[in-house]
């Protein structure tokens, strides 16, 4: 619950940011001062947004799960897992894979 509320957070914070950037350099431009670093605010705001999302998607994020090879086999079966076919021999079946209708 708490990871999605912060993922919320960071979502509007960041969409927050964004928009006080355009506004900043709409600014700028209307000053005909095109170059000018952003106001440290924005700056702020848009790391703390970092920082939530970061929080958030930990926090929401399903438990891991064990990957030995004792926990895959709580779920399976030996006969499941050994149950690979014998050795392939294609030359055997190319004479009727590439056999001509009146070969056959």
């Amino acid at each position: 619950m708490i990871g999605k509320l912060f993922l919320t957070l960071a979502t509007l914070a960041l969409l927050h940011a964004a928009y006080s950037t355009y506004e900043h350099l709409s600014l700028l431009k209307a000053l005909g001062k095109p170059e000018g670093s952003l106001p440290l605010d924005i700056v702020y705001e848009s790391v703390l947004a970092l920082i939530l999302g970061l929080l958030g998607a930990s926090l929401n994020a399903p438990p891991l799960k064990d990957i030995t090879w004792a926990s895959e086999m709580k779920k399976r079966t030996i006969d499941g897992m050994d149950s690979r076919l014998g050795f392939a021999h294609y030359k055997s079946r190319g004479k009727f894979l590439f056999a001509t209708p009146h070969d056959a």
